[in-house]
């Protein structure tokens, strides 16, 4: 069952594309704006819209932490923001200044790919903002990219039909026309799937194209065998090219976008069909499922975005059910962790964290230095893997239960320092600290502030404090 519970109709112009974070929903539109809001009401963000590419933004997508979103345009460029505040991090040019389709970060957020009209594809160093590497596909433009789970390859589907996989070097490993008339778009899943017989892992990717067709394959690395792209089902039921698809956060189901106007959710294992959606008016897209949420949306050219609720039987691994709790996790046993471990497609670490005794509490303390210097893990890629799980643990925990008035309007999480400005809202001293530095209105209002005084609002403080109280017995 899918439910259109939320429609969003702030922009303009056609929507082009759409991404979550685990707390924010990012949209992108011919009207040279990105729209950034809220999960837990779909109220857009004081900061929104963010402004500053000169042309139609093609797409967007968070960081894994949720805290930089980037956005690509016509304009040539690729900006990051920060999503604390919306301030403008970096604009990177693409080399050649052609019109940039699509950008994505790696897993660890080391880098961002940008692929561009010319066939040009860019990594930048997401730290020093600078160009890592590129490249450029035979022919067409760049229209489509995705990375593996473990950032050791990406995947680039382009207009003249073709799908290349390159390693994190951008050295090009294989190639294979996939879509007579040209790739739109192409999406890995999270969970690699091991192959039974050979005991080897491969990864799942859909792709889809002007073709009218989705279409699934099997990605396989192996010493001894190089890199194979293997065709595995081709997925029906649109009448019209496909511009987008997703994977869920489990990779259990794929979503699509068509010409057609509709929406097709699939199961992955069968092929067959759960939902069809025909609500927008005009053609679909984009498409996305939420992380860490039973939430689904999808953007058309008819300017909205649709947000549907998914009734599932399971939640995605990653989701934390409704009644579960942080005492919940803090009580979970040593057994508990690993199958999270498991869940989170972390299944190497069980044994070492069995070896070391990490609990449900354990689990909670750990950190960068601990992860290094306790556990011995010595990949910085890792590290940051295992945290950023961990972060996302913490934040399902007290996303769903967390008063609103409790939660700092500039970054929508919890506060520790709550002030009071003198438009009379309370925020979080570090994000209006940071906010007040570069303009002088009300996040809430966009008036002017008279003062930039902050006044400690030590009667919430306390208030947070005795429902974090509450929530530990």
């Amino acid at each position: 069952m899918a439910t259109l519970i939320h429609t969003l109709a702030d922009h303009s112009d056609d929507v082009n594309y759409c991404a979550f974070s685990s707390s924010c929903l990012a949209t992108c539109s011919l009207d040279k704006t990105i729209r950034v809001y809220s999960l837990s009401n779909f109220a857009e963000l004081p900061y929104s819209p963010l402004q500053g590419h000169t042309y139609a933004v093609h797409c967007c997508c968070f960081s894994p932490s949720g805290l930089v979103l980037a956005s690509c345009s016509t304009d040539g460029t690729s900006v990051l923001w920060d999503t604390r505040d919306g301030r403008r991090l970096a604009v990177l040019q693409q080399p050649g200044a052609s019109p940039v389709r699509v950008c994505r970060f790696s897993p660890e957020a080391a880098y961002l790919l940008a692929g561009a009209a010319d066939g040009s594809v860019v990594l930048w160093n997401v730290q020093s903002m600078k160009l890592y590497r590129s490249g450029k596909v035979k022919g067409g433009s760049l229209m489509a990219c995705a990375f593996s789970p473990n950032g050791n390859f990406f995947v680039t589907g382009s207009s003249s039909g073709d799908l290349t996989i390159w390693d994190d070097k951008m050295r090009c490993l294989y190639n294979e026309k996939a879509h007579d008339l040209g790739v739109t778009c192409c999406d890995i899943s999270s969970h690699p799937v091991s192959d039974s017989e050979n005991g080897l892992k491969y990864f799942q990717m859909a792709s889809c194209g002007q073709d009218n067709h989705i279409k699934l394959w099997l990605i396989l690395f192996a010493d001894f065998l190089g890199v194979q792209l293997k065709y595995k089902c081709t997925l029906n039921g649109h009448s019209a090219p496909v511009l987008a698809c997703a994977f869920s956060c489990d990779g259990q189901m794929i979503v699509s976008g068509s010409v057609d106007k509709c929406v097709i959710i699939y199961e992955t294992s069968t092929g067959n069909t759960l939902h069809t959606l025909s609500q927008h008016t005009r053609y679909v897209t984009t498409c996305a499922f939420a992380p860490h949420s039973p939430l689904l949306a999808t953007g058309s050219m008819d300017k909205t975005v649709h947000i549907w609720q998914l009734d599932l039987k399971q939640p995605c691994a990653g989701y934390t059910v409704e009644n579960e709790s942080k005492v919940a996790v803090e009580d979970w046993s040593e057994d508990d962790v690993s199958a999270w471990l498991c869940a989170q497609d972390l299944a190497d670490f069980v044994g070492l964290f069995k070896m070391n005794n990490i609990d449900g509490k354990e689990l909670l303390n750990l950190t960068k230095e601990s992860l290094a210097n306790e556990l011995k893990i010595e990949s910085l890629g890792l590290r940051s893997k295992v945290l950023q799980k961990i972060e996302e643990l913490r934040m399902t925990m007290i996303s769903v239960s967390v008063p609103d008035e409790f939660l700092c309007p500039i970054t929508r999480e919890l506060m520790n320092d709550p002030v009071i400005a003198t438009d009379g809202y309370s925020y979080e001293r570090e994000a209006m600290e940071n906010w007040i530095s570069n303009r002088r209105s009300s996040p809430m209002t966009n008036l002017p502030l008279h003062s930039l005084m902050l006044t400690p609002n030590r009667t919430l403080k306390m208030a947070i404090s005795r429902w974090l109280e509450t929530q530990q017995k």
